[in-house]
């Protein structure tokens, strides 16, 4: 693999790193601003803000990992040669 290849794989791996970060600021608002309506029209009952918090935080989890996750294979010209003639084979 070469250099400008693998600039590449890093400008797209930079670019999910500030993706994730953006995104967990965008969790932290939603997650404010849902306790604050929470907070003002039923303090004290069931916190249904709960709900929003970990579904976004699934995302922020699977995003995370693959921002900061093992490098992820890159698929090479020969790997694509070879599925080209699996495919061919299998028709």
């Amino acid at each position: 693999m070469n250099d400008e290849e693998l600039r590449v794989i890093a400008k797209k791996r930079l670019k999910k790193q500030a993706d994730f970060k953006q995104y967990l600021w965008v969790w932290a608002g939603v997650s404010i601003l849902l306790t604050a309506i929470w907070f003002l029209t039923s303090p004290g009952e069931y916190f249904w803000p709960i709900w929003a918090m970990f579904g976004m935080g699934v995302g922020a989890l699977f995003s995370g990992i693959d921002a900061y996750g093992k490098n992820p294979k890159v698929i090479t010209d020969s790997d694509i040669d070879a599925e080209v003639a699996k495919m061919k084979k299998n028709s």
